[in-house]
């Protein structure tokens, strides 16, 4: 459960902590012209895509609820994680390679959370349905707006000194 929570606090520092290793990396192991490619495409999008996944992460009942992240979340994010921060070593011959992976699992980690999400969202809707059914009784109309008559509350001042 620690490892669940601690991955619940880490999510909104990594959109920070992430792309500020792309840079650092960039600058340490010399990615000379892939700078620019750091700097305009990589840290916004790593900074972008990890704000989404968060939203989606912590807009789900039960990580609000346990303040803690599911175990496919901690197995997403890792693996996420680290391929992110190995491009930041910028490894020639393998860079491609890590590049590519990084990317497929970060749209993969899109969908893992969406499908979290559906799969949490869908009990409640049922549950909403079967309230709103149950509470109109078939064969019973309730008055609509248009023929209730307006509630009217009269508050008449009274002198203190009667």
């Amino acid at each position: 459960m620690r490892l669940r929570e601690a991955f619940f606090r880490w999510l909104l520092p990594a959109a920070f902590v992430l792309p500020l290793w792309l840079v650092l990396g960039g600058i340490v192991f010399g990615a000379g012209w892939g700078m620019l490619w750091v700097l305009f495409i990589a840290v916004p999008s790593v900074f972008l895509g990890q704000l989404l996944l968060t939203l989606l992460t912590r807009s789900r009942a039960s990580v609000r609820a346990e303040r803690a992240v599911s175990w496919w979340d901690v197995a997403g994010f890792t693996l996420w994680h680290g391929l992110t921060i190995a491009v930041g070593f910028f490894i020639d011959g393998a860079f491609g390679w890590l590049l590519a992976a990084a990317i497929l699992v970060g749209i993969g980690l899109v969908w893992l959370q969406l499908w979290q999400l559906w799969n949490e969202a869908k009990g409640s809707g049922i549950r909403i349905r079967e309230t709103i059914a149950w509470s109109a009784a078939p064969g019973q109309t309730s008055p609509t707006a248009s023929t209730r008559e307006p509630e009217v509350i009269v508050v008449r001042e009274s002198d203190p000194r009667d």
